[in-house]
């Protein structure tokens, strides 16, 4: 777990250059979890089909809903209270998926997460992303690109930009922790390997979540979740007020059966 220290310095230096890493932060068994559980999704996942998603890229949404292991990933302690300290407690799961850059793939175009939100720029951190490494992340691999200090720009790049950027270099264990407004994108895989990273993203406990998650995860696997990863994907109330029904919590009744939540509904209608 990172203390107060290790927290203030890797927020520090996402506020300073938009990004930072955690390195070694994932365990080993933690590792090879992940890769078996991804080498068994990715039999029947197929490369993308634009310069966005690349066409030698194969992804893996909707984690949660997919594997047990991956529940591990959202609340890990090396990694969330950083995510924390650049939103706050309140903050949900956006997305968790997978990104397997295949060999020869190209660049992806340099963007930002948050360039959707109609929000003038810069503005206060809405999105929080992490990408953890699964094999090394190299220059040549496919190594995430960044521009340093572009979060504090006041717009998003534009398609087509040339811009100065830095590789994500890290080793297989390490998460890559940045604010949604830095400019970034998938590097250029130059070599025969995979780069395999997962990317768990965050936003602002007011933001919609890029997934649905709660009606991507089913409910039997939602009530599964510890009580903090339900909250993170949305089964709680966001500073006491956005969320609730009928003024409860909707984790009251994601863990009652069907007859207590019939019960439930009753007093409150």
């Amino acid at each position: 777990m990172l203390d107060s220290r290790q927290i203030d310095e890797h927020a520090a230096r996402i506020d300073r250059d938009g990004f930072t890493i955690v390195e070694n932060a994932i365990e080993p068994a933690l590792l090879d979890a992940l890769d078996a559980e991804l080498e068994r999704l990715e039999r029947d996942a197929a490369p993308g089909k634009n310069f966005f998603e690349g066409f030698k890229t194969v992804r893996v949404y909707n984690l949660l809903a997919r594997g047990r292991c991956f529940e591990t990933i959202p609340v890990h302690d090396h990694v969330l209270p950083i995510v924390e300290r650049v939103l706050d407690r309140g903050c949900l799961v956006s997305s968790l998926s997978s990104i397997a850059i295949g060999a020869g793939e190209g660049a992806q175009p340099i963007h930002a997460d948050d360039m959707l939100i109609p929000l003038p720029k810069p503005h206060v951190p809405i999105v929080c992303n992490t990408m953890w490494a699964l094999t090394d992340f190299t220059d040549d691999n496919g190594a995430t690109r960044l521009v340093p200090g572009s979060h504090r720009a006041d717009r998003s790049p534009e398609p087509g930009e040339e811009h100065a950027t830095v590789p994500a270099a890290m080793a297989r264990g390490s998460v890559l922790v940045f604010n949604g407004s830095t400019w970034h994108g998938g590097g250029a895989n130059r070599t025969e390997r995979r780069r395999v990273g997962i990317a768990m993203n965050y936003c602002a406990g007011w933001i919609r979540q890029q997934e649905n998650q709660q009606l991507g995860i089913p409910r039997e696997t939602a009530h599964g979740f510890s009580p903090r990863l339900q909250e993170l994907v949305g089964y709680g109330i966001y500073m006491g007020l956005i969320g609730h029904i009928d003024k409860r919590n909707p984790a009251q009744l994601l863990n009652t059966s069907a007859a207590e939540a019939s019960m439930v509904w009753d007093l409150v209608g």
